[in-house]
């Protein structure tokens, strides 16, 4: 991955979903961040209250190691994937997204019990909408986004939407 001079890259997602057979809702976000990609692992910037959030929904302790994380989303039956599989952007601006391709979510809803499908953001739920609802048929509830650039949304009213995980 280089950045071009005009400081677009194009970039393509090197993570697998997460889901196992216990998986019941789906949550989707854009793309990995610079800092999720520089850690190989979804949400890897400090300040992005994922895993914070996750945790205070299902009363359990912040994860801290990818397998931390792994755990906490397959024992509290969460899949996790983004609808992004390549584009061109600028560092981790969701608003530069361009040229798209996305990941097929078919294979995850074929092996894993999902009721319901959630995106973390305006952005995933607007791309989810746009390549992904065709192929699933299934519409999205979106959550508001857990990035530090949604500053205008607290944490504790983070966990209040996101509680919404646990009655699927």
């Amino acid at each position: 991955m280089e950045t071009r001079q005009d400081g677009w890259e194009h970039v393509v997602h090197g993570f697998a979903p997460i889901y196992d057979a216990r998986s019941r809702v789906l949550v989707l976000g854009t793309l990995p961040s610079v800092k999720s990609r520089e850690e190989n692992f979804y949400y890897g910037h400090a300040r992005n209250r994922f895993w914070q959030v996750l945790a205070a929904v299902f009363d359990a302790p912040v994860p801290q190691s990818v397998a931390e994380k792994k755990e906490l989303l397959l024992s509290c039956g969460v899949a996790l994937w983004d609808v992004v599989g390549a584009c061109d952007i600028r560092r981790s601006a969701d608003s530069t997204i361009r040229n798209v391709m996305a990941n097929d979510p078919r294979p995850i809803l074929a092996a894993a019990p999902i009721r319901a499908i959630y995106t973390n953001g305006a952005k995933a739920f607007e791309l989810y909408r746009k390549h992904l609802l065709p192929l699933t048929g299934i519409e999205a509830v979106r959550l508001p986004s857990t990035s530090p650039a949604n500053a205008a949304c607290g944490t504790e009213a983070l966990v209040a939407a996101w509680r919404v995980l646990r009655r699927e």
